[in-house]
């Protein structure tokens, strides 16, 4: 399993795969890009690398956007996403370190 997270969120597929396989044009890519909505790697020579995961997230903004929703609003969602997960993290963090040195919380 700790095998397909990794395969998964390394950026190794350039634009134009990433095209092929979301049927997205590289300008919509490269919008979603300057909106902050995806995060791909950038060789030496400038050329974007991608995911698995962000294709999964860029088909995922492709539905959201058919379906009405403005890229403001997917932001918004993806920031408050991340906000919850950190806070999730940092719950368990502080559970395992209790947990380490004995200490019960009331």
């Amino acid at each position: 399993m700790a095998n397909e997270a990794s395969y998964k969120h390394k950026k190794v597929i350039n634009i134009g795969v990433v095209k092929e396989l979301t049927g997205l044009s590289q300008r919509q890519i490269r919008y979603y890009e300057e909106r902050k909505l995806i995060f791909p790697d950038r060789t030496s020579g400038g050329i974007r690398k991608y995911s698995f995961t962000d294709i999964e997230i860029l088909m995922d903004i492709a539905n959201k956007i058919e379906e009405g929703v403005q890229t403001r609003e997917i932001r918004q969602e993806m920031v408050r996403k991340q906000s919850v997960n950190n806070e999730q993290h940092r719950k368990m963090i502080q559970g395992q370190i209790n947990a380490h040195f004995g200490i019960r919380r009331k």
